[in-house]
Protein backbone atom coordinates (compact mmCIF):
# COMPACT_ATOMS: atom_id res chain seq x y z
CA UNK A 1 0.00 0.00 0.00
CA UNK A 2 1.47 3.40 -0.97
CA UNK A 3 2.70 5.68 1.79
CA UNK A 4 0.67 8.79 2.54
CA UNK A 5 1.88 12.12 1.18
CA UNK A 6 3.50 14.45 3.74
CA UNK A 7 0.77 16.29 5.67
CA UNK A 8 2.26 19.68 4.85
CA UNK A 9 1.36 19.26 1.17
CA UNK A 10 -1.85 21.03 0.05
CA UNK A 11 -4.92 18.84 0.06
CA UNK A 12 -6.14 18.93 -3.54
CA UNK A 13 -9.69 17.96 -4.52
CA UNK A 14 -10.14 14.65 -6.35
CA UNK A 15 -13.45 14.61 -8.21
CA UNK A 16 -15.08 12.04 -10.48
CA UNK A 17 -17.97 12.90 -12.79
CA UNK A 18 -19.93 9.64 -12.83
CA UNK A 19 -21.39 9.25 -16.29
CA UNK A 20 -21.16 6.65 -19.03
CA UNK A 21 -19.33 7.01 -22.33
CA UNK A 22 -22.61 7.59 -24.18
CA UNK A 23 -23.54 10.61 -22.04
CA UNK A 24 -20.56 12.67 -23.20
CA UNK A 25 -21.18 15.99 -24.95
CA UNK A 26 -18.46 15.25 -27.53
CA UNK A 27 -20.54 12.31 -28.81
CA UNK A 28 -23.97 13.93 -28.52
CA UNK A 29 -24.06 14.50 -32.27
CA UNK A 30 -24.14 10.74 -32.93
CA UNK A 31 -25.75 9.36 -29.73
CA UNK A 32 -29.21 10.57 -28.71
CA UNK A 33 -30.67 10.24 -25.18
CA UNK A 34 -33.33 7.82 -26.41
CA UNK A 35 -30.51 5.43 -27.39
CA UNK A 36 -28.91 5.35 -23.93
CA UNK A 37 -30.92 2.41 -22.53
CA UNK A 38 -30.06 0.30 -25.60
CA UNK A 39 -26.27 0.74 -25.36
CA UNK A 40 -23.98 -1.52 -23.29
CA UNK A 41 -23.22 0.27 -20.05
CA UNK A 42 -19.70 0.32 -18.62
CA UNK A 43 -20.13 2.85 -15.83
CA UNK A 44 -20.29 0.28 -13.02
CA UNK A 45 -17.09 -1.57 -13.90
CA UNK A 46 -15.18 1.64 -14.62
CA UNK A 47 -16.30 3.36 -11.43
CA UNK A 48 -15.33 0.28 -9.41
CA UNK A 49 -11.92 0.38 -11.04
CA UNK A 50 -11.51 3.91 -9.65
CA UNK A 51 -12.86 2.89 -6.25
CA UNK A 52 -10.23 0.13 -6.07
CA UNK A 53 -7.49 2.56 -7.07
CA UNK A 54 -8.53 5.09 -4.42
CA UNK A 55 -8.68 2.37 -1.78
CA UNK A 56 -5.11 1.29 -2.58
CA UNK A 57 -3.93 4.88 -2.19
CA UNK A 58 -6.18 5.63 0.79
CA UNK A 59 -7.75 8.57 -1.01
CA UNK A 60 -11.29 9.86 -0.52
CA UNK A 61 -12.87 11.61 -3.50
CA UNK A 62 -16.04 13.46 -4.44
CA UNK A 63 -18.22 11.59 -6.93
CA UNK A 64 -20.54 13.87 -8.92
CA UNK A 65 -23.17 11.31 -9.89
CA UNK A 66 -25.44 11.83 -12.88
CA UNK A 67 -29.08 11.34 -11.90
CA UNK A 68 -29.66 9.01 -14.87
CA UNK A 69 -26.86 6.77 -13.58
CA UNK A 70 -28.24 6.83 -10.03
CA UNK A 71 -31.67 5.86 -11.28
CA UNK A 72 -30.39 2.93 -13.37
CA UNK A 73 -27.58 1.75 -11.06
CA UNK A 74 -28.63 2.61 -7.50
CA UNK A 75 -26.33 0.01 -5.90
CA UNK A 76 -23.32 1.78 -7.44
CA UNK A 77 -24.24 4.98 -5.58
CA UNK A 78 -24.61 3.05 -2.32
CA UNK A 79 -21.24 1.39 -2.93
CA UNK A 80 -19.51 4.76 -3.42
CA UNK A 81 -21.13 6.05 -0.24
CA UNK A 82 -20.23 2.95 1.80
CA UNK A 83 -16.59 3.40 0.77
CA UNK A 84 -16.60 6.77 2.55
CA UNK A 85 -16.52 9.04 -0.49
CA UNK A 86 -18.49 12.26 -0.86
CA UNK A 87 -21.59 12.15 -3.08
CA UNK A 88 -22.52 15.26 -5.08
CA UNK A 89 -24.88 15.95 -7.99
CA UNK A 90 -24.00 16.08 -11.68
CA UNK A 91 -27.54 16.95 -12.71
CA UNK A 92 -29.90 14.40 -14.24
CA UNK A 93 -29.67 14.19 -18.04
CA UNK A 94 -26.24 15.68 -18.83
CA UNK A 95 -27.71 18.47 -20.93
CA UNK A 96 -25.95 21.83 -21.22
CA UNK A 97 -27.59 24.26 -18.80
CA UNK A 98 -27.57 27.22 -21.19
CA UNK A 99 -29.68 25.12 -23.58
CA UNK A 100 -32.29 24.38 -20.91
CA UNK A 101 -35.07 26.58 -19.61
CA UNK A 102 -34.88 27.55 -15.93
CA UNK A 103 -37.91 25.38 -15.16
CA UNK A 104 -36.45 22.30 -16.88
CA UNK A 105 -33.18 22.84 -15.03
CA UNK A 106 -35.03 23.23 -11.72
CA UNK A 107 -37.00 20.00 -12.24
CA UNK A 108 -33.94 17.98 -13.26
CA UNK A 109 -31.82 19.35 -10.42
CA UNK A 110 -34.44 18.52 -7.80
CA UNK A 111 -34.90 15.06 -9.29
CA UNK A 112 -31.18 14.28 -9.22
CA UNK A 113 -30.70 15.60 -5.67
CA UNK A 114 -33.68 13.62 -4.37
CA UNK A 115 -32.44 10.41 -6.00
CA UNK A 116 -29.00 10.70 -4.41
CA UNK A 117 -30.35 11.64 -0.99
CA UNK A 118 -32.86 8.77 -1.00
CA UNK A 119 -30.11 6.29 -1.92
CA UNK A 120 -27.57 7.46 0.67
CA UNK A 121 -29.78 8.83 3.42
CA UNK A 122 -27.54 11.90 3.48
CA UNK A 123 -27.96 15.51 2.39
CA UNK A 124 -26.26 16.37 -0.91
CA UNK A 125 -24.62 19.80 -0.77
CA UNK A 126 -22.41 19.93 -3.89
CA UNK A 127 -23.15 20.32 -7.60
CA UNK A 128 -21.28 20.24 -10.89
CA UNK A 129 -22.92 21.12 -14.21
CA UNK A 130 -22.69 18.89 -17.26
CA UNK A 131 -19.69 20.04 -19.30
CA UNK A 132 -19.12 22.93 -16.84
CA UNK A 133 -22.02 24.72 -18.51
CA UNK A 134 -22.54 27.45 -15.92
CA UNK A 135 -21.33 30.31 -18.08
CA UNK A 136 -22.15 34.01 -18.33
CA UNK A 137 -25.32 32.92 -20.17
CA UNK A 138 -26.51 30.61 -17.40
CA UNK A 139 -25.58 32.30 -14.11
CA UNK A 140 -29.33 32.22 -13.36
CA UNK A 141 -28.78 28.54 -12.52
CA UNK A 142 -26.94 29.52 -9.32
CA UNK A 143 -30.14 30.88 -7.78
CA UNK A 144 -31.89 27.59 -8.55
CA UNK A 145 -29.04 25.63 -6.97
CA UNK A 146 -29.39 27.70 -3.79
CA UNK A 147 -33.17 27.30 -3.90
CA UNK A 148 -32.70 23.50 -4.10
CA UNK A 149 -30.48 23.49 -1.02
CA UNK A 150 -27.01 23.26 -2.50
CA UNK A 151 -24.21 24.96 -0.57
CA UNK A 152 -21.36 24.77 -3.06
CA UNK A 153 -20.68 24.42 -6.76
CA UNK A 154 -17.75 23.37 -8.96
CA UNK A 155 -18.91 24.24 -12.47
CA UNK A 156 -17.10 27.44 -13.43
CA UNK A 157 -13.97 27.02 -15.53
CA UNK A 158 -11.93 30.27 -15.80
CA UNK A 159 -10.90 29.61 -19.42
CA UNK A 160 -12.18 30.30 -22.93
CA UNK A 161 -13.64 27.18 -24.58
CA UNK A 162 -16.20 26.46 -27.29
CA UNK A 163 -18.64 24.83 -24.84
CA UNK A 164 -17.88 26.36 -21.42
CA UNK A 165 -15.83 28.81 -19.41
CA UNK A 166 -15.91 32.29 -17.87
CA UNK A 167 -12.53 33.77 -18.82
CA UNK A 168 -11.08 36.03 -16.18
CA UNK A 169 -13.15 34.64 -13.30
CA UNK A 170 -11.26 33.76 -10.11
CA UNK A 171 -8.91 30.80 -10.17
CA UNK A 172 -9.07 30.24 -6.39
CA UNK A 173 -12.15 29.22 -4.36
CA UNK A 174 -14.54 32.10 -3.72
CA UNK A 175 -18.12 32.87 -2.69
CA UNK A 176 -20.82 33.90 -5.15
CA UNK A 177 -23.70 36.14 -4.16
CA UNK A 178 -26.50 35.23 -6.53
CA UNK A 179 -28.98 37.63 -8.09
CA UNK A 180 -31.49 36.77 -5.36
CA UNK A 181 -28.94 37.27 -2.58
CA UNK A 182 -28.05 33.64 -1.78
CA UNK A 183 -24.44 32.68 -1.06
CA UNK A 184 -22.77 29.71 -2.77
CA UNK A 185 -19.18 28.59 -2.40
CA UNK A 186 -17.45 28.09 -5.76
CA UNK A 187 -14.44 25.82 -6.26
CA UNK A 188 -13.38 26.53 -9.87
CA UNK A 189 -11.61 24.11 -12.16
CA UNK A 190 -7.82 24.36 -12.15
CA UNK A 191 -5.94 26.66 -14.52
CA UNK A 192 -2.22 27.43 -14.57
CA UNK A 193 -0.69 30.73 -15.71
CA UNK A 194 1.95 30.40 -18.41
CA UNK A 195 3.39 33.59 -19.92
CA UNK A 196 0.42 35.41 -18.45
CA UNK A 197 -2.13 33.19 -20.18
CA UNK A 198 -4.56 30.73 -18.51
CA UNK A 199 -3.89 27.07 -19.38
CA UNK A 200 -6.40 24.39 -18.34
CA UNK A 201 -4.85 21.94 -15.86
CA UNK A 202 -7.86 20.39 -14.17
CA UNK A 203 -7.89 16.86 -15.58
CA UNK A 204 -10.13 15.10 -18.07
CA UNK A 205 -9.06 15.51 -21.69
CA UNK A 206 -6.25 17.85 -20.67
CA UNK A 207 -4.87 15.12 -18.41
CA UNK A 208 -4.97 12.62 -21.26
CA UNK A 209 -3.78 14.88 -24.07
CA UNK A 210 -0.85 16.61 -22.35
CA UNK A 211 2.24 14.49 -21.65
CA UNK A 212 2.15 13.61 -17.96
CA UNK A 213 5.31 15.60 -17.03
CA UNK A 214 3.73 18.70 -18.62
CA UNK A 215 0.42 18.16 -16.81
CA UNK A 216 2.23 17.65 -13.52
CA UNK A 217 4.13 20.91 -14.08
CA UNK A 218 0.93 22.81 -14.89
CA UNK A 219 -0.95 21.41 -11.88
CA UNK A 220 1.95 22.30 -9.61
CA UNK A 221 2.21 25.74 -11.23
CA UNK A 222 -1.49 26.37 -10.56
CA UNK A 223 -0.99 25.49 -6.90
CA UNK A 224 1.77 28.07 -6.51
CA UNK A 225 4.39 25.32 -6.38
CA UNK A 226 2.45 23.41 -3.78
CA UNK A 227 0.87 26.11 -1.62
CA UNK A 228 -2.79 26.17 -2.79
CA UNK A 229 -5.25 23.28 -3.11
CA UNK A 230 -6.50 22.67 -6.66
CA UNK A 231 -9.37 20.81 -8.35
CA UNK A 232 -8.80 17.63 -10.39
CA UNK A 233 -11.54 15.82 -12.30
CA UNK A 234 -11.90 12.64 -14.33
CA UNK A 235 -14.67 10.43 -15.71
CA UNK A 236 -14.94 6.65 -15.29
CA UNK A 237 -14.98 6.14 -19.07
CA UNK A 238 -11.51 7.73 -19.28
CA UNK A 239 -9.91 4.61 -17.77
CA UNK A 240 -11.67 2.33 -20.28
CA UNK A 241 -9.80 1.88 -23.58
CA UNK A 242 -12.12 -1.04 -24.49
CA UNK A 243 -15.30 1.04 -24.63
CA UNK A 244 -17.35 1.02 -27.86
CA UNK A 245 -16.07 3.38 -30.55
CA UNK A 246 -18.26 5.70 -32.59
CA UNK A 247 -16.31 6.35 -35.75
CA UNK A 248 -19.17 8.35 -37.25
CA UNK A 249 -18.42 11.18 -34.81
CA UNK A 250 -16.37 14.10 -36.13
CA UNK A 251 -12.58 13.85 -36.12
CA UNK A 252 -12.35 16.49 -33.41
CA UNK A 253 -14.92 14.76 -31.19
CA UNK A 254 -13.06 11.45 -31.55
CA UNK A 255 -9.79 13.19 -30.70
CA UNK A 256 -11.28 14.73 -27.58
CA UNK A 257 -12.89 11.52 -26.40
CA UNK A 258 -10.52 8.70 -27.32
CA UNK A 259 -7.00 10.14 -27.05
CA UNK A 260 -4.78 8.19 -24.63
CA UNK A 261 -7.55 6.23 -22.93
CA UNK A 262 -5.03 3.39 -22.66
CA UNK A 263 -2.62 5.60 -20.68
CA UNK A 264 -5.07 7.33 -18.32
CA UNK A 265 -5.24 4.80 -15.49
CA UNK A 266 -1.46 4.59 -15.23
CA UNK A 267 -1.20 8.39 -15.22
CA UNK A 268 -3.83 8.63 -12.49
CA UNK A 269 -1.84 6.15 -10.41
CA UNK A 270 1.20 8.40 -10.79
CA UNK A 271 -0.79 11.53 -9.95
CA UNK A 272 -1.96 9.96 -6.68
CA UNK A 273 1.68 9.37 -5.78
CA UNK A 274 2.77 12.89 -6.72
CA UNK A 275 0.03 14.92 -5.00
CA UNK A 276 -2.18 14.70 -1.92
CA UNK A 277 -5.94 14.45 -2.52
CA UNK A 278 -9.23 14.30 -0.66
CA UNK A 279 -12.86 15.30 -1.22
CA UNK A 280 -13.94 18.69 -2.51
CA UNK A 281 -15.33 19.63 0.91
CA UNK A 282 -12.10 18.68 2.70
CA UNK A 283 -9.99 20.52 0.16
CA UNK A 284 -12.15 23.63 0.39
CA UNK A 285 -11.73 23.65 4.16
CA UNK A 286 -7.95 23.34 3.70
CA UNK A 287 -7.84 26.49 1.57
CA UNK A 288 -6.52 29.06 4.04
CA UNK A 289 -6.33 32.42 2.19
CA UNK A 290 -9.29 34.74 2.71
CA UNK A 291 -11.86 34.06 0.03
CA UNK A 292 -13.43 36.89 -1.91
CA UNK A 293 -17.16 37.29 -2.53
CA UNK A 294 -18.41 38.24 -5.98
CA UNK A 295 -21.94 38.93 -7.12
CA UNK A 296 -23.21 37.40 -10.33
CA UNK A 297 -23.26 40.92 -11.81
CA UNK A 298 -19.56 41.28 -11.00
CA UNK A 299 -18.88 37.94 -12.69
CA UNK A 300 -20.76 39.16 -15.76
CA UNK A 301 -18.55 42.24 -15.74
CA UNK A 302 -15.44 40.04 -15.67
CA UNK A 303 -16.71 37.95 -18.54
Amino acid sequence: MPDRMPSDQPLHAMSIDVEDYFHVAALSGVIKPEQWPTLPSRVEQNTRKLLDLFERHRVKATFFVLGWVAEHYPELVREIDRAGHEIASHGYSHQLIYRQSPETFRQETRRSKALLEDLTGKAVHGYRAASYSITKDSLWALDILAECGFRWDSSIFPVRHDNYGIPGSPRAPYTIRTENGALLQEFPLTTARVLGLPVPAAGGGYFRQFPYPLFRYLFNNASGNGHRPQMFYLHPWEVDPEQPRFNNASWFSRFRHYTNLDKCEQRLEQLLQDFRFSTVSESFRAYSPERQTLSTRQILGIA
